[in-house]
């Protein structure tokens, strides 16, 4: 089948093949099996020796699981204090809540109260925390701290897997495969190994890729268009890489910036923290890379199809273009979504009255501004190495063939076959 608008005298080009040109499988052969191999190398070394150890829990508290029964508002205690601001005690709501746990028994607990609480109603399925006290443990308490998600979850994943196969349908099941194995690389390796100690960069960067080899090519194909991407995407995530390592240390960012990273940094001393920022920085790029390289390569391969006249100049500057319109998009919804995440501690600077200069600098936004700076970088710079490689390769698979003569030219010494064929 003839690209379209090819006319009939380019009958002999087909576009390139979905595998390419067997010099071009060769390449990609090349290129797949030494990133495989260092890659898988790279994870023996990297791979912790021991699974991380759950932390026990504390002593006298243990977790269940209820359902709500009735909920039986009562009046409050005195306050001990008269003196105490009677602000937040005017909101508070008193009372029991009657719980069945899924053992069968009853307990009451009591209405939760505070900034966050939890708010519930007969029919409710929460989690309850005992809390044994007194002289030997022998008197009890129980607390409803959250409410139970797990079947809503559930509903809310199949609704996604159902609509992802929908529409991509066995695209769709390669790309709900290569997320259950970004997962599992996530929680298998990464998060074990930097808990074991190992280098939080040098982990990411391994774990990025093997998610990069294993889903693109499961996804996409084992093409000469994916190898492309791959390509693209490994040499844009080791510049992101090194921009983040430069990019830390030379604006002083420990990693420490908040409750979490602060009891991470206690807890498990031997935790890399701005090690951890980084390997953060260079995951959390790879999501949107692999999306723009992809994109670039695709797009190089389809025009090459439906022109098989561009050479390798007019290929790189029309995907260029295509390329300059996904930047300018892909950069705001970088931006747009480190500023939902931080929206909470926006609003927060925003009353207490600090100066703009002093939001911007301070540490907890510095951090989220290298994060979108270098990830921003991280992207520019995929678009021109991975059209460029896409252009270089569909330009060596859609090289034309010698073309040949429309009919066979009348032997030399047969002037009666010349005469004949120009009076044709």
């Amino acid at each position: 089948m003839t690209a379209p608008g090819s006319g009939g005298h380019h009958h002999h080009h087909h576009g390139p093949a979905p595998r390419g040109p067997a010099g071009l499988r060769r390449l990609t052969l090349l290129f797949l099996v030494p990133a495989a191999l260092l890659t898988a190398l790279g994870m023996l070394l990297l791979w912790p020796s021991s699974p991380p150890a759950a932390a026990p829990p504390a002593e006298g508290l243990t977790r269940y699981l209820g359902e709500v029964r009735a909920v039986t508002p009562g009046p409050c205690a005195e306050t001990p204090d008269p003196s105490a601001a009677p602000g937040p005690s005017a909101d508070l709501i008193c009372g029991t809540v009657t719980v069945r746990l899924s053992d069968g028994s009853q307990v009451t607990a009591d209405i939760p109260n505070g900034p966050g609480a939890v708010e519930v109603k007969p029919g409710d399925d929460i989690v309850l925390l005992r809390l044994l006290d007194g002289e030997g443990g022998v008197s009890e308490s129980y607390s409803i701290i959250d409410h139970q998600r797990g079947q809503q979850l559930w509903v809310l994943g199949a609704a996604f897997a159902l609509a992802v196969i929908a529409f991509g349908r066995w695209r769709g099941v390669t790309a709900l495969a290569g997320l259950g194995l970004t997962f599992a690389v996530l929680l298998l390796f990464v998060v074990p190994a930097i808990l074991d100690g190992r280098s939080p960069v040098l982990v990411a960067v391994v774990g990025a890729a093997a998610i990069m080899l294993t889903v693109l090519y499961l996804t996409h194909g084992f093409t000469v268009t994916t190898s492309v991407a791959v390509a693209g995407t490994l040499v844009s995530l080791t510049i992101t890489a090194l921009l983040s390592a430069a990019a830390t240390a030379g604006i002083h960012l420990s990693g420490v910036v908040d409750d979490a990273a602060n009891y991470l940094s206690i807890t498990e001393g031997q935790i890399n923290m701005r090690g951890l920022l980084l390997a953060g920085i260079v995951i959390g790029s790879l999501g949107v890379l692999d999306d723009v390289t992809v994109t670039q390569s695709a797009t190089v391969a389809e025009l090459s199809q439906a022109n098989p006249s561009y050479g390798f100049r007019q290929l790189y500057s029309a995907a260029t273009r295509v390329g300059r319109a996904h930047i300018a998009s892909v950069i705001n919804t970088i931006v747009l979504a480190y500023a939902g995440a931080s929206l909470p501690l926006m609003l927060l600077f925003a009353t207490g009255g600090t100066p703009v200069s002093e939001l911007l600098t301070g540490q907890l936004v510095a951090q989220e501004l290298v994060r979108s700076a270098v990830g921003t970088i991280g992207l520019i710079t995929a678009v021109p190495i991975t059209t460029a490689l896409a252009a270089y390769a569909a330009t060596r698979a859609t090289r034309p063939a010698p073309e040949e003569p429309a009919r066979p030219a009348p032997p030399p010494d047969d002037p009666w076959a010349a005469f004949a064929d120009r009076h044709a």
